[in-house]
């Protein structure tokens, strides 16, 4: 392949609109930039965390896939640590204890998709509570919310958590949970969880639930600022295989472990053995993965912001981020999934997005694979029409989850889908 080069600038690149350039000498270190610096020992507790092998009889160092269903007791109700695999399985548990460790948090749940989470963590509510939730969020959320948890008696209000007044202002009586995407799915609106977390405890006794998806552990630590409960799709960054369906839940409070536990084998929605594997086996990847999409992706987002038929890139890693600022003070740096706004319309769109060639045009975020996809018709099209048109998600925002291709070709594929559309 061809590559032209020019001169890169302080964010590592300064080219002309749909230019091709190469990356290889380019080093982006969000620290630089006024962004936290990663935890110290992350990788360590990657690896190690849960994983001790003198658990095993064998010493396996790899720990190994239980998949027994149901445990030998040494005599009637006196079983020594497992008995049902639905109430807890020597794999599983692994899985839950290094989640918790990297998240900082005293207990990992692991539960069977990141829906399977959510459902879940509502269901600590009752009949009758209320529900202040993110606008923007992923729409089989929103869905949850509106047409099963509403269908239960608990109510659901939608506010723009960059304005946390609105969320002052909706606070009452019955409000029992403020759940919390930052950033949104799909326009990567930043909350200021430190801030959200002071206004839940003054008010009253509100646990402040964070979907934490889209960052991970090794960008965002929800606890350390607040957050009741971390939730997280497994499926996505944090397995980062495109091959796993799984949630989890990390949480300090002993009370609120005690529910979710209870939940968890009261309810069933439990992982298998082996998606547990393969999950524990990516987290031991998942600080050098995370650094090559928060690199590649800013370094995409750049080219974008200067083509001529974008008008706005949705990435909190970009100082003209509106919320650049409070994400600079929560977390290590973005992944690998942000927006844009083209100047076309859906005609456009679907001539961009079939036109792609390394990407691939598919729902789903955060493996290795780059992906792209339009969240009017795909993931937000369960959103009533009314609130996506409230939001922004119109059928000229395209979200992409950048993977881990050489960036120069990820470019120089935007570039020609444009020019296809265009």
């Amino acid at each position: 392949m061809n590559v032209r080069h020019f001169p890169k600038s302080s964010l590592g690149v300064d080219t002309p609109a749909g230019a091709i350039f190469s990356v290889h000498s380019i080093k982006i270190k969000m620290g630089d930039q006024g962004f936290l610096k990663p935890k110290v020992g992350f990788a360590t507790t990657a690896i190690h965390a849960g994983q001790d092998s003198e658990k095993w009889k064998s010493g396996a160092v790899v720990p190994p896939i239980v998949t027994s269903t149901t445990f030998k007791q040494p005599a009637p109700a006196e079983h020594t640590g497992f008995e049902y695999g639905r109430s807890g399985n020597p794999t599983r548990n692994t899985l839950e204890e290094c989640l918790a460790a990297l998240d900082g948090g005293k207990y990992g749940l692991a539960f069977a998709s990141g829906l399977g989470a959510t459902t879940t963590i509502i269901s600590l509510l009752s009949s009758g509570d209320h529900v202040i939730s993110s606008d923007d969020i992923y729409g089989g959320t929103n869905r949850l919310f509106r047409q099963v948890a509403g269908r239960m008696g608990i109510e659901t209000t939608f506010v723009d958590f960059t304005d946390l007044k609105k969320v002052e202002q909706e606070i009452k009586e019955t409000t029992k949970m403020i759940w919390v995407e930052s950033p949104t799915n799909p326009l990567l609106k930043v909350v200021d969880i430190a801030a959200l977390a002071k206004i839940a405890k003054s008010r009253k006794d509100i646990i402040v639930v964070v979907d934490n998806t889209f960052l991970t552990s090794y960008l965002q630590r929800p606890l350390d600022f607040g957050a009741d409960i971390v939730m997280y799709s497994l499926t996505k960054y944090m397995n980062g295989h495109s091959d796993v369906i799984m949630g989890a839940a990390i949480v300090n409070d002993d009370k609120i472990e005690a529910r979710l536990r209870f939940l968890q084998n009261a309810m069933g929605t439990v992982p298998s053995p082996f998606d547990c594997y393969l999950v524990n086996r990516s987290l031991k990847t998942l600080a050098l993965r995370m650094e090559r999409h928060k690199q590649s992706s800013l370094i995409i987002a750049n080219w974008l912001l200067k083509h001529p038929k974008v008008l706005e890139v949705l990435h909190p890693g970009l100082p003209s981020h509106p919320q650049y600022e409070i994400s600079k003070r929560q977390t290590v740096g973005h992944s690998g999934v942000f927006s844009f706004k083209h100047a076309g319309d859906l005609k456009e769109s679907r001539q961009i997005l079939s036109a792609l060639k390394v990407f691939t045009l598919a729902e789903s975020l955060g493996g290795y694979e780059s992906l792209a996809e339009l969240p009017s018709v795909m993931t937000h099209a369960s959103v009533p029409a009314e609130q996506r048109a409230q939001l922004g998600i119109t059928d000229s925002l395209i979200r992409l989850s950048v993977g881990l291709e050489d960036t120069e070709d990820l470019i120089k594929d935007l570039d020609q889908a444009f020019k296809s559309a265009f």
